[in-house]
C-alpha cells in the first residue's frame, strides 16, 4: 500500500523540521516546503532518504498568490500524492516571529503577517481540499499561546495567530465530516535571537520549569493527525504556562 504524505510549510528548519522528522518516522511520504532556506531544506531530505524515508523538496513564496497557487499544484500532482490517492495531512507552519512596537508598526508588514498567517493558509486549505478530502485527511494549524493577552511589541504576530486560529475552527466546522482541522499552539519551545533575556525569564515562570523541544510540538502534531474523533481543536504545547497566573 502506497506510503501516507504530509506536507508541511516553512519546514526546512526549527519546529518545521521536527515535524517532518516525527512523520518520516512513523512512515509516512513528506513533502519539504522552504521559501528561502533550500540549502536547509536539501540537507534535511538528504537526511530523512538515506535513512530510506522517501521525502522531498518543494520550494515557494508563500507571500506570493501566485507561487502559492504553483505550490497547490506541485502538491497535488506530485506522485507521493498521486500513488497515495490524496494528500493525508496538511500542516500550517510557516511562521515570521519579530518584535515591534504597534507605534511602529506599519500597515505593509500587518498585511505580509496576514498573508503568511492567514490568506495562505486559507489558500493552501481551500485548493488542496479536493486531495485532503479523498483519504479523510487532517490539517493541523500551528498558533501560539497568546490567545486572549496582550504581549507587548508583538500586535502584528499575535492578531494573526488569532486569526489562523479562528480560521481553523470555521474550517474544523464547514470541511467535516471528511477533513478534521485542528491547531497546536507552542509555547516557550526555541527562542528568538532577539529574545533569549526574555525567553529565559519566561522558562522560570513556567509549571515545569524549563523550555520545551521541538519534538514535543511534532508530537502533538501527529498526534492530532492520528486521532480520527478530533477536530476543532487547539492544544497547549507550553509546559502548564498557560495555566500559571503570573
Amino acid at each position: 500500500m502506497p506510503a501516507k504524505v504530509c506536507f508541511v510549510t516553512g519546514s526546512g528548519r526549527r519546529i518545521g523540521a521536527s515535524i517532518i522528522q516525527k512523520f518520516a518516522e512513523e512512515g509516512y511520504a513528506v513533502l519539504i516546503h522552504v521559501s528561502t532556506s533550500r540549502e536547509a531544506g536539501e540537507l534535511l531530505k538528504s537526511k530523512l532518504v538515506e535513512k530510506g524515508c522517501k521525502a522531498d523538496l518543494l520550494q515557494g513564496d508563500l507571500s506570493d498568490e501566485e507561487q502559492t497557487n504553483q505550490l497547490i499544484s506541485m502538491v497535488s500532482n506530485h506522485p507521493f500524492v498521486q500513488q497515495r490517492g490524496g494528500l493525508d495531512v496538511l500542516v500550517h507552519n510557516a511562521s515570521v516571529y519579530s518584535q515591534i512596537p504597534v507605534d511602529e508598526l506599519s500597515l505593509e508588514t500587518m498585511r505580509f503577517l496576514n498573508r503568511l498567517h492567514v490568506e495562505a493558509p486559507l489558500q493552501l486549505s481551500q485548493g488542496l481540499q479536493t486531495s485532503l478530502s479523498d483519504v479523510n485527511g487532517s490539517i493541523i494549524a500551528l498558533t501560539d499561546t497568546s490567545a486572549g493577552k496582550a504581549w507587548k511589541q508583538l500586535s502584528h504576530y499575535t492578531s494573526s495567530k488569532a486569526g489562523l486560529r479562528q480560521l481553523m475552527l470555521n474550517l474544523a466546522g464547514e470541511y467535516a465530516p471528511n477533513i478534521r482541522v485542528n491547531c497546536v499552539a507552542p509555547g516557550a519551545i526555541l527562542s528568538a535571537d532577539w529574545e533569549h533575556e526574555h525567553f529565559s525569564k519566561i522558562v522560570q515562570s513556567i509549571p515545569l520549569q524549563r523550555s520545551g523541544d521541538p519534538s514535543d510540538v511534532a508530537g502533538a502534531v501527529y498526534f492530532f493527525a492520528v486521532s480520527p474523533y478530533l477536530t476543532g481543536q487547539e492544544l497547549f504545547v507550553d509546559g502548564g504556562w498557560s495555566i500559571n497566573p503570573s
